[in-house]
């Protein structure tokens, strides 16, 4: 086997930008060129995805960066093939870097015969050949457990606690960190205390599926600015009508912290006429013209963490160290420092 000289990146078509901002990153920290491997990923006419390798991977250590968002069918079958093709040119290891884990919300079964598609998934991977998955703010923690493989989930929060520390830098003592939800409370919680503020929590109940009959806040957010924070935003319904609660509650402001950003269906509508000042979002899912076209919708880069976690993995070093904002504060120094 040849010495394993430098980590290999490949993409398939799901997000294509940041696959190139983590080549362009850890070419800076390695000090010499990591592009992504040649290869062509198509599909025939009738829709079957084809995948043809043109470099020589015998051996390698392999990164396939691939978020299976919407289209999901389509980006997770561009995952497997990929590394089906990969396993049969031999690469040594294959990672599937997966910044935004599709079907994490089909985690149990919700009611009687209903799978647990996530679990489905997580065998699919491990079956194609892939030995290691990085994502980001899974949905359920637990999906972990699903793979018998080393799954490492990366937090957005302490970028977002940079960001927050950063942009809210005046007036930190008037910030208060705020639930969607009960079962948000843990990741609202973390942020809240990385950044020294308060939590409280929007306790809201459902009418029937996709409706929203009551919302109730607990906590004073009266002349509080506050950030909502979740792991994703989707059509965006419950996230709007939650800051129009909050500021009739009294709240001075109301911004957003989400990690994924699906926004699909009426989301960019229902944004840009929300009373929510700001929506930040990463770009583990690739944004739409309209996404970048909201003046609400702020995007901070995964690619600094991601290289990070990528070179860390293959030397065999700390990933866990990354879930301190104090170690990326150095990463995103041009974005939170004035550089």
């Amino acid at each position: 086997m040849p010495n394993l000289i430098e980590p290999k990146l490949i993409s398939g078509n799901a997000n294509m930008p940041l696959a190139e901002a983590v080549a362009k990153r850890m070419s800076m920290h390695r000090g010499i060129n990591v592009g992504l491997v040649d290869a062509r990923v198509e599909r025939f006419n009738d829709g079957e995805i084809f995948v043809e390798v043109y470099e020589n991977v015998r051996g390698e250590d392999m990164f396939i960066i691939q978020p299976t968002s919407n289209p999901a069918n389509d980006n997770l079958m561009e995952l497997l093939v990929i590394s089906d093709a990969l396993r049969r040119s031999s690469a040594d290891r294959i990672t599937a870097v997966i910044p935004y884990f599709g079907y994490a919300r089909q985690d149990r079964r919700s009611k009687a015969r209903t799978p647990i598609t996530a679990k489905l998934v997580a065998n699919m991977l491990v079956e194609a050949g892939i030995e290691r998955i990085l994502t980001l703010d899974l949905h359920a923690t637990q999906i972990q457990g699903f793979f018998d493989i080393p799954v490492d989930n990366l937090y957005a929060s302490p970028v977002f606690a940079l960001d927050a520390m950063h942009h809210f830098s005046g007036q930190m003592d008037e910030v208060m960190v705020v639930s969607p939800d009960v079962g948000g409370v843990a990741r609202a919680r973390d942020l809240a205390q990385r950044i020294g503020a308060p939590l409280s929590i929007v306790d809201k109940r459902r009418g029937k599926p996709g409706e929203v009959a009551e919302m109730t806040v607990i906590g004073d957010v009266k002349d509080r600015v506050c950030l909502i924070v979740d792991d994703i935003v989707d059509t965006a319904g419950t996230l709007c009508k939650a800051a129009e609660v909050l500021m009739e509650h009294g709240a001075k402001e109301v911004h957003s912290y989400i990690t994924h950003g699906v926004l699909s269906g009426p989301a960019i509508e229902r944004i840009g006429s929300s009373v929510m000042k700001h929506l930040v979002i990463t770009d583990t899912i690739e944004p739409t013209e309209a996404v970048k076209g909201c003046k609400q919708i702020r995007i901070v880069p995964t690619a600094p963490m991601f290289a990070q976690a990528i070179l860390n993995t293959w030397n065999g070093t700390s990933v866990s160290s990354l879930f301190d904002h104090k170690t990326l504060q150095p990463i995103y120094e041009n974005m939170y420092t004035g550089v």
